[in-house]
């Protein structure tokens, strides 16, 4: 929110000295964001005037068209002779009165003004647009021009309000009251002390049989409706250049008279306001829901289809607007055409001011993709009681700016309710602060932010129409606080207990991600949020648990409102990011939880929050969430060792990412075994399945390998990239993380070689498994040295596998006979299990 101090001055009587520094100290004080100061005009240096066009001389010979211009100044340029100036915009005639810069002048950025010959000419000057003096987009995308009744020489740095001081509000959700000047005017005033002049007090009259007709179908969507109508609007009626400028500086394009003083009245009420014009209007006004696919063509020019949900205004034909988001086509305000002599301009208004439901108008908004003014005001929360006021001073503006008429027919539709209430102990903020405020303090502050308070220990507290974010004692305790000031809290650390360090979870947690780091992966931290479309990309079957997703009620993009079920997708997502930006050499990893629904969906309830919630309370919330399993993975692409005086350097491959897996297992203490699998985004080929026992029984608990090609052609991911994905909870359930002495023996090792002839298809690691059961208890450990395949001395479809065995006992020196005789049992093992030979 934009809000000019010289529009806030006009509602508190901030002392003269004040800057805008100064009100952002005290706002931020009082609990509001006030993000930066704009300091407007603040390199700006006269004479800047208004000047008449007296002649335009078209030059010709030039490229683009230009103008030299004769224009008088009056006695600005001290010698009241015209100023002769050179200027190429062609929006501005004889006779009209415009902006005019002369030489010794400085504009916005700097911009020093001289006399300076160019096309042929001295330009003694400038005529000024809208841009280059700072103001912003006035829709004319040229000269300013300025009303015909403007004196002439007159300052107009003081007439278009060039300098001045705007604060820039990050507004919170829960303060849509502070999406207004009056507002903002309520906390500066609370803030410093000082009255507030609401503009929002107004004689307003009250309802009688003479209004436009309104019918409310959906009270609960809409429970108040004022409409209000004005006749005989001048078609050449412009706003005023006060008004502009006040829009410009908020942050709002200045349109018509009708549109901007809506525009205004929003702006400085929080009242989002619409105007229809009342020619093109058939019939009753109502609010109502749509009907399904009912279509609507919206004042941006877009046709929409309804939703059911979606809460509409309508006449005799349909919808002719979405409530509280933004109107329709049929019934927009037509502007006057000067060539056409006002023909099609609107004269007669009905102005609508209405209270419609956050959550629908959140909804509807989400649901068209379509945020505008009112529905970011309506959505945090819109004062339901200044709706009349609010149509009132829309009215009084049209009277008065356009000459209008105001008909005294008054329409405003009501549904019953009773303000809300709130019961507190007076000592509750104390409580809460941990500061003794006392009961006077307490209702004080409660009385500034438009409270009535009643009771003495206990406090009977009547919240304020504007404030509909306060519920209950917490948040009025709250509003206690920031205002006595969050910087008055005493500062006490705490004292927890004595713990016992970290969890051993949490401690295995960390080892693998030294592992992982150590052997040459970075970090990446992703969001949790996926679209479905990915999975399509991932390749997954269709009946992939995978696919099985938890979806937000109120996702932060509607592209991915969907928790992850895999870290693939977010680490992908960063391979990609790195490498289109020339990092071509990567390797990711990421731990991290995935989200799984339940089979049996239960809808959690809000737990309270007067007391510590129960051991029921908390099992009822954990059996509502789904299941979150930590997962980690990594992903490679590019160099894995880079090349050099040292040497050739490789490639990534699949054996690197099996190996992430395996650094992995170490760290958690578990048995990994791998086997040839096949699943989603890897390649079929080149793909590990991963398993551990788990109770006696086998369970996969995720594989390693290289990606698809068709997988990396979708992504648009670098070609042989590899990944690795495991369930982390499960291998902690199985791994020994109790730290393991190595064995050292002072009997020699005996090393026996064995080549085995295989089918191709046979995988290597059922071989060693094979070879490691056989061997028996004699067996430290089994390497796989070498791999062959000829097929002029194995035959087709066959390969040799080489694995160097070494024998070690803890009480002997082996023999040889018994190094051979374990040796022979293993080959045995593995010729019954996978058909292996022995080569040669």
């Amino acid at each position: 929110m934009r809000v000019p101090l010289s529009w806030l001055r006009e509602y508190v009587d901030l002392p003269a000295t004040e800057t805008g520094r100064d009100v952002q100290a005290k706002l931020i004080s009082a609990g509001l964001e006030v993000e930066t100061v704009e300091h407007l005009g603040a390199d700006l240096k006269g004479p800047l005037v208004v000047g008449q066009v007296l002649t335009i001389e078209e030059l010709e010979g030039f490229k683009k068209p230009i103008r030299f211009c004769t224009v008088d100044v009056g006695q600005a340029n001290g010698t009241g002779e015209p100023q002769e100036i050179v200027c190429g915009a062609r929006n501005f005639s004889v006779g009209d009165k415009v902006v005019v810069v002369l030489p010794g002048a400085t504009l916005p950025g700097g911009f020093s003004i001289s006399a300076r010959k160019t096309y042929g000419k001295t330009s003694h000057g400038m005529i000024c647009s809208s841009d280059e003096l700072g103001m912003g987009d006035d829709g004319t995308h040229g000269i300013i021009v300025l009303p015909p009744e403007t004196e002439v020489g007159k300052d107009a740095i003081e007439l278009l309000e060039l300098v001045d001081e705007v604060l820039d509000i990050a507004v919170t959700a829960n303060r849509g009251d502070c999406l207004s000047i009056r507002g903002v005017a309520r906390e500066t005033a609370i803030a410093y002390g000082l009255p507030l002049r609401d503009p929002a007090l107004l004689d307003v009259p009250g309802p009688n049989a003479y209004g436009y007709p309104v019918k409310v179908s959906d009270p609960a969507g809409c429970d108040r409706f004022t409409a209000r109508t004005v006749t005989g609007l001048s078609p050449e009626a412009r706003s005023p250049i006060w008004l502009q400028r006040r829009l410009q500086k908020v942050g709002m394009r200045p349109i018509s008279l009708a549109v901007d003083v809506t525009n205004y009245v929003m702006m400085e009420l929080g009242q989002p306001l619409h105007a229809y014009d009342r020619h093109q209007v058939q019939g009753t006004i109502g609010v109502r829901r749509a009907q399904e696919g009912e279509m609507i063509v919206t004042l941006d020019g877009v046709e929409r289809k309804l939703h059911a949900e979606d809460l509409v205004i309508t006449d005799d034909r349909g919808p002719i607007g979405l409530a509280g988001v933004m109107g329709g086509a049929d019934t927009e305000i037509a502007d006057h055409d000067p060539s056409e002599e006002g023909a099609g301009a609107t004269t007669d208004v009905i102005i609508e001011a209405a209270h419609f439901d956050q959550v629908s108008v959140a909804r509807t908004a989400r649901r068209h993709k379509l945020s505008s003014e009112a529905s970011r005001r309506f959505e945090r929360g819109v004062d339901p009681q200044a709706a009349a006021a609010a149509a009132q001073r829309t009215v009084d503006l049209l009277v008065l700016l356009a000459g209008g008429t105001a008909e005294a027919g008054v329409t405003e539709v009501v549904a019953p309710g009773a303000p809300h209430t709130i019961t507190m102990a007076a000592d509750h903020p104390d409580k809460v602060a941990g500061v003794t405020y006392g009961r006077e303090t307490v209702v004080r502050r409660l009385q500034e932010v438009g409270c009535d308070v009643y009771g003495q220990d206990e406090l009977i507290v009547t919240v304020p129409s504007w404030r509909p974010d306060l519920t209950d004692p917490n948040d009025l305790a709250e509003e206690v606080i920031r205002l006595e000031g969050y910087e008055n809290l005493p500062s006490t650390l705490p004292r927890p207990p004595a713990g016992r360090g970290l969890t051993a979870r949490q401690r295995l947690h960390r080892r693998i991600g030294r592992a992982l780091a150590g052997a040459g992966y970075v970090e990446a931290l992703n969001y949790p949020f996926v679209s479905e479309q990915v999975f399509d990309q991932l390749g997954l079957e269709a009946d992939d648990p995978a696919r099985r997703v938890v979806k937000l009620a109120n996702p932060l993009s509607d592209e991915e409102p969907a928790l992850r079920t895999s870290l693939l997708p977010g680490l992908l997502a960063a391979l990609r990011r790195n490498d289109g930006r020339g990092s071509h050499d990567l390797a990711l990893f990421e731990t991290g939880l995935v989200f799984q629904p339940r089979d049996a969906a239960e809808v959690a309830a809000n737990l309270p929050v007067d007391r510590r919630p129960s051991p029921d309370d908390i099992a009822a919330l954990n059996a509502a969430l789904p299941d979150q399993p930590r997962h980690v993975a990594v992903v490679l692409a590019g160099a894995r060792e880079q090349a050099g005086w040292w040497g050739k350097g490789r490639p990534a491959d699949w054996a690197d990412a099996v190996e992430a897996a395996r650094t992995v297992a170490r760290e958690a203490g578990a048995d990994l075994r791998m086997r040839k699998g096949q699943y989603g985004p890897w390649h079929p080929g080149r793909c590990a399945e991963l398993t551990v026992t788990v109770d006696g029984a086998e369970r996969v608990v995720g594989h390693a390998g290289e990606l698809h090609p068709r997988v990396l052609k979708t992504l648009g991911l670098p070609a042989r990239a590899c990944a690795m994905e495991l369930d982390l909870d499960v291998l902690e359930r199985v791994g020994d993380t109790v730290p393991q002495a190595p064995s050292i023996s002072t009997f020699p090792v005996a090393t026996q070689d064995v080549a085995l002839v295989v089918d191709a298809f046979v995988p290597a690691a059922d071989v060693e498994a094979a070879l490691r059961e056989g061997a028996g208890e004699l067996l430290e450990s089994i390497r796989l040295f070498d791999v062959y395949e000829n097929a002029e001395q194995l035959g087709e479809g066959r390969k040799s596998l080489a694995y160097a065995l070494r024998f070690r006992a803890d009480d002997r020196t082996l023999t040889v006979d018994e190094a051979s005789a374990a040796r022979e049992t293993a080959v045995a093992l593995a010729a019954d299990r996978t058909g292996a030979v022995l080569r040669g």
